[in-house]
């Protein structure tokens, strides 16, 4: 037999525990976060090893959350595509420069590079051969800044 306080006890536990479960079944999952198109801007080439890697690492995060991204390459940052860059920059704790392209190129991320500071470093087509990338110049920099949600520049 219970006693008449036990039982009321029981009782209150039993309403509230059934209000709680009520309230949570009743509470909306959150929203999945929107799809944002984020500009990674890079004018930091091979010379900062840490810097530039991680720049492709923050694009490379973005893409596998499921966001869009364009990274704009411009000054020393136009090298970064280059055989020489992707074989040595290694960034201290950022990671390697081309594990990070490689996850760039396979979630669907674009390059945009400055075609002048491409010539003025000597670099050609071949910097973008087979790559989702293309030259480009000042006035596409400002169209991609103003059509992007998030802006990052390294």
């Amino acid at each position: 037999m219970f006693k008449r306080g036990a039982l009321k006890g029981a009782l209150l536990a039993a309403l509230a525990g059934a209000g709680i479960a009520r309230a949570q079944a009743q509470t909306p999952a959150a929203p999945a976060p929107a799809r944002k198109r984020f500009l990674v801007h890079v004018t930091t080439g091979p010379q900062d090893p840490t810097k530039a890697a991680l720049a492709f690492l923050v694009a490379a995060t973005a893409l596998k959350q499921g966001h869009a991204v364009t990274l704009f390459l411009a000054g020393e940052g136009v090298r970064l595509l280059s055989a020489e860059a992707l074989a040595s920059v290694e960034g201290q704790g950022t990671g390697r420069l081309s594990a990070h392209l490689a996850e760039i190129l396979a979630h669907g991320g674009r390059f945009a590079l400055s075609g002048m500071s491409a010539r003025a470093r000597g670099l050609g087509e071949d910097l973008i051969a087979g790559r989702p990338a293309e030259f480009a110049q000042p006035d596409a920099l400002v169209r991609l800044a103003v059509e992007a949600d998030v802006v990052i520049t390294y």
